[in-house]
């Protein structure tokens, strides 16, 4: 229900791993999706689809999750998964009071269009929620059967793990394009951040190291990258100051940054704030 991105590539992985798809339903854009990389599966009304399967994958935006559920008539013996990250299985309320099964298969990936995703799902992590083993089982089905590597996670934390990922990739862009801005006015290439940017990320993800001037408690490059910004970037002051704040508190607490550095840190970013 819903054909968007990862819904369609997730059905495109499911359908080569045996799984017979048997509806597709959504707007013109799902519809032009299901045409394209599911030939032949009906595209179908929203009630027909929700009789359709035995399980139901609802791929919706995740404002929209709890109204698309609640808008058709369910059954014992199904299982309705909803594909976000963020949203708890309180948004499947009417398919648990039908009598179905209810849980999220959420694809801890970036997919940009479907292409990437089926090529990227497999040997992707994927968080499985459900309130009943038969269905956190189902789901870990699927998302093996998809490539993907599922680990079980709690629904009351799924904020909490959305956020991460929300760190991990959509602030990492934002973090990039705002670099990538600097060294253009700086008058040098974007592209030569691409290998810093590359193996910094491969440390922080094989050792967690953390570099730079709040970390090492150079206070005088702190002071000076903030009077640059102050004059060509001043809307990522705060941004900047954020993230030094941010720094500090994981240098101090791997033990490589002693109180009297950090104090000279926070007293430069305190004229900032």
């Amino acid at each position: 229900m819903g054909a968007g991105r990862v819904a369609t590539a997730l059905a495109v992985l499911l359908r080569r791993a045996g799984h017979p798809v048997r509806a597709v339903t959504g707007g013109p854009a799902s519809e032009e999706r299901a045409a394209r990389h599911l030939p032949g599966v009906p595209f179908v009304s929203g009630p027909e689809a929700a009789e359709a399967g035995r399980v139901v994958l609802i791929g919706v935006p995740d404002d929209a999750i709890a109204g698309v559920a609640s808008g058709f008539h369910w059954r014992a013996g199904q299982t309705v998964l909803h594909l976000s990250g963020a949203v708890g299985l309180d948004a499947l309320a009417t398919p648990r009071t039908d009598g179905a099964g209810v849980g999220s298969l959420h694809v801890l990936q970036t997919v940009p269009d479907v292409e990437a995703g089926v090529e990227r799902i497999p040997g992707s992590h994927a968080a499985v929620t459900a309130e009943h083993e038969e269905d956190l089982a189902l789901a870990e089905r699927l998302a093996a059967d998809a490539g993907a590597v599922p680990f079980r996670l709690d629904d009351a934390r799924k904020p909490l793990y959305h956020a991460a990922a929300v760190f991990a990739s959509n602030y990492l862009s934002v973090v990039e394009g705002a670099a990538a801005r600097l060294m253009k006015a700086a008058g040098a290439p974007a592209e030569a951040l691409a290998p810093l940017a590359r193996a910094a990320l491969d440390n922080a993800l094989a050792t967690g190291a953390l570099t730079g001037p709040a970390a090492r408690g150079d206070a005088g490059t702190v002071r000076r990258n903030l009077e640059a910004l102050a004059a060509d970037a001043p809307d990522l002051v705060p941004a900047y100051v954020a993230l030094a704040d941010a720094a500090l508190d994981q240098a101090e607490a791997a033990g490589r940054l002693d109180h009297a550095a950090r104090g000279r840190v926070e007293e430069v970013l305190a004229g900032w704030r």
